[in-house]
């Protein structure tokens, strides 16, 4: 595996790659690496000749206040995992590579990056289409690698690629959970014990809803209900949304009559949450 660090380092790379014939599969991540993102990796291995993986803890997709000073970083045991998981170039830049001197431009998609985790964390959804535009531009991948843990994000980039006729195809990729179905999340590292066995009912919750719709259930409100009552009972009090919406727009649904996803965004002590779960 080859570490580079700058954009000229990149471009060569890439170039060479090109050269020799090789598809280029991308997967972005903010390091702290699991499993999750390790399926990621296996993924575009599967898909494509060459696995660019990026680790860039982007300041501008967080708010004041957030975690962005205390954001894992971990970069020897990332770099191991890579190796290990058979990563044939690390991305590692800092953030003057990224927002260079003078760097002015900012990447909206709206109205979806302002609802859901958009209304709890304004402009967040702007710095991360920003900085996936920047990426998916060095990179030149023919395929990105997204898991659908985060669905907002991936809807977004599909929809930024669409708008921008980018050429690289947008891949999502399913959640990779623990034993006990909780979400893989390198932010599951700051739960404390009992916080860890409470955030357990997220995906209880939403498997519920899932049930029932499984069982005839249409009603977007009656299957919010069951995954709430699921969460607060297991002690989930700070529940910042949990909506059906469709799972192509993410435009909401009162009765799902396409394809649907459950979505939901908690705080379980101080630390947010998400999970969703495809209705189809």
């Amino acid at each position: 595996m080859v570490i580079l660090t700058d954009r000229n380092a990149l471009r060569a790379w890439v170039a060479q790659q090109r050269s020799s014939g090789h598809t280029l599969g991308f997967v972005p991540t903010m390091g702290a690496l699991h499993a999750g993102h390790l399926h990621l990796v296996d993924q575009s291995r599967a898909h494509t000749d060459r696995t660019v993986v990026s680790i860039f803890v982007n300041p501008t997709q967080f708010g004041p206040g957030e975690d962005f000073d205390r954001y894992p970083r971990i970069p020897d045991q990332d770099q191991r995992l890579l190796r290990q998981g058979g990563c044939h170039a690390l991305f590692y830049p800092d953030v003057a590579t990224i927002y260079p001197e003078g760097f002015q431009t900012t990447v909206l998609v709206e109205p979806l990056g302002s609802d859901l985790c958009g209304r709890e964390r304004p402009g967040h959804f702007q710095g991360v289409a920003t900085v996936v535009t920047v990426l998916l531009n060095l990179v030149k991948a023919d395929k990105a690698f997204f898991g659908l843990k985060d669905y907002q994000q991936f809807v977004i980039i599909r929809q930024l690629v669409r708008d921008l006729s980018m050429d690289v195809a947008i891949e999502g990729v399913p959640t990779v959970r623990e034993e006990d179905g909780l979400a893989m999340s390198s932010r599951n590292r700051y739960l404390s014990i009992e916080d860890r066995r409470r955030a357990t009912a997220i995906s209880a919750g939403l498997a519920a809803a899932r049930t029932a719709f499984m069982a005839g259930e249409r009603e977007a409100g009656r299957l919010e209900a069951i995954a709430r009552r699921i969460m607060v009972e297991a002690g989930i009090h700070r529940i910042q949304y949990i909506s059906v919406r469709s799972a192509s727009t993410l435009l909401p649904m009162k009765t799902i009559d396409s394809e649907g996803v459950i979505l939901t965004a908690v705080k379980v002590g101080s630390t947010r949450l998400i999970d969703n779960m495809l209705l189809m």
